[in-house]
């Protein structure tokens, strides 16, 4: 039985002994002492990317309530004149 219809390949990629391997591989690039600094890094790194999502997320559905707030009394004001 399959774990969760995944193909073959996909569990080969994820196995514990691919991931052992690069770790090892990571810990000789960088030494232990960069590990650290890198994880540090790459969670400021998402926490700006996600700030960032936030902001124009923000920014695209206050222009979408403007934009309705400037439509909704035009078309009011069009209906009592018919």
């Amino acid at each position: 039985m399959q774990l969760l219809n995944a193909s073959p390949v996909m569990l080969e990629l994820f196995s514990s002994g691919h991931m052992m391997w690069l770790l090892v591989i990571v810990v000789v690039l960088f030494g232990g002492k960069k590990i650290p600094e890198l994880m540090k890094g790459m969670g400021q790194g998402l926490r700006e990317f996600n700030a960032a999502k936030d902001g124009l997320k923000n920014e695209i559905e206050s222009g979408i309530k403007e934009k309705e707030k400037i439509q909704a009394p035009s078309s009011t004001s069009g209906s009592s004149n018919a």
